[in-house]
């Protein structure tokens, strides 16, 4: 099986290739190093150097034996896109050069990823606008003309739906009108440029289901914590990357990083905002089930990828105590919040269809965040204290 994986130098991306080739299956990563890159230009920190991805790809083949291959290409360009399907690809690094053939399975992480980031100004927006939805169309179109078999695997975001006053179900809600029912998306309601894109991404997908009989998976997940995997673990030139500042970094390893720098956890307002959160792992089972339980012809499956819902107090609180047990004096401090957001709402997502297709939850818990805590710790010296908070407004 031949999967492609579409910003494969990432956060996510790295850890699915690993993933996805320690069990056999042929993998090729494309990506541009548009984080590695946004990272040096706002001067935002991470936590340990990283080498390049065909380095990783490199270090990757000589401790196991497998090889990833490697594109370094910008997939807003449609013809970079399209070489990934008609065999004009030019790989960056390959121990086979010989083109792998039309794969099976795409995983599409190729965009940008945070919120914060979409809306330091209007250049940042253009720039999430644009990224993500021409890789997103340049996408759909490839797969439209070369391979409408092959299965989309797309990250979307919980964040696409926002904090409606009812029951989040798994994509779709079924509507009764005057008498009539049909079932139509689930209202979205994003909270910044970068969750609208995504809501736009959904609707591509959804039209290129509809028009073209393409096999789409949407899987909204929620944010994600931690950056030891079972394939990292083996040496740590391939551990992922691991931001700890307020525009890359996610909230549970945010925290963790300030705990260990003696900086208060930086709470937004009342600090009543949930979201559902799951375990960097449970992102590998969940885009690794997908795969093996794909979306039919004409099919745009959905699912809500978490595990659990916190608070941002809840998630506070556990990383206070948790850091006092190991010695930190750690303090929380409430701040005004820099996002248009509700501070107190109500939130019940359904997220029952990953469990049902086997995947086993990590749960955070003290235990876990203080393994966590270790691996951070080891990294201390790195830390800056000046990239964790910048203000971003909106």
């Amino acid at each position: 099986m031949h999967v492609l994986i579409l910003g494969g130098d990432g956060y996510l991306g790295w850890p699915t290739a690993m993933y996805f080739s320690k069990r056999g299956y042929e993998v090729t990563v494309v990506d541009n190093y548009f984080r590695r890159n946004s990272c040096t230009e706002l001067d935002v920190g991470m936590l340990y150097p990283i080498p390049s991805l065909v380095e990783r790809a490199k270090i990757w083949h000589e401790l196991t034996g497998q090889e990833i291959k490697v594109v370094i290409g910008d997939l807003t360009d449609a013809e970079v896109m399209r070489s990934l399907f008609d065999g004009t690809v030019e790989y960056s690094w390959a121990i086979h050069k010989k083109f792998s053939g039309i794969p099976e399975t795409i995983v599409h992480y190729a965009e940008q990823p945070s919120a914060p980031y979409s809306l330091i100004s209007y250049k940042h927006a253009n720039i999430t606008i644009t990224n993500n939805l021409l890789v997103t169309n340049n996408l759909m179109f490839a797969v439209r003309d070369f391979a409408r078999d092959c299965h989309i695997i797309k990250l979307g975001t919980m964040g696409e739906y926002g904090t409606p006053n009812i029951d989040i179900e798994e994509g779709w809600l079924e509507i009764e009108h005057k008498g009539r029912k049909d079932t139509f998306l689930y209202p979205r309601q994003a909270g910044s440029i970068y969750h609208t894109s995504k809501i736009m991404d959904t609707d591509l997908m959804w039209f290129g289901v509809r028009m073209w009989d393409l096999r789409v998976t949407d899987l909204l997940q929620g944010p994600v914590y931690g950056m030891v995997t079972e394939e990292a673990s083996i040496d740590d030139r391939l551990k992922t990357i691991f931001n700890y500042d307020e525009i890359f970094g996610t909230i549970v390893n945010r925290f963790i990083v300030q705990a260990i720098a003696d900086y208060p956890l930086t709470v937004y307002g009342k600090g009543g905002q949930t979201r559902g959160y799951l375990n960097i792992n449970d992102t590998l089972q969940c885009v690794h089930l997908s795969e093996k339980n794909p979306a039919k012809n004409g099919e745009l499956r959905i699912y809500n990828q978490i595990m659990e819902t916190f608070s941002v107090n809840e998630l506070a609180e556990m990383t206070q105590c948790v850091g006092r047990e190991m010695g930190y004096d750690v303090q929380i401090k409430k701040i005004e919040n820099p996002r248009n957001e509700a501070e107190e709402h109500y939130y019940n997502p359904t997220y029952q269809g990953l469990l049902d297709l086997g995947v086993k939850p990590h749960y955070l818990d003290n235990d876990s965040m203080k393994k966590m805590f270790k691996v951070v710790e080891q990294y201390k010296q790195n830390i800056r204290r000046d990239v964790i908070f910048k203000g971003v407004k909106w």
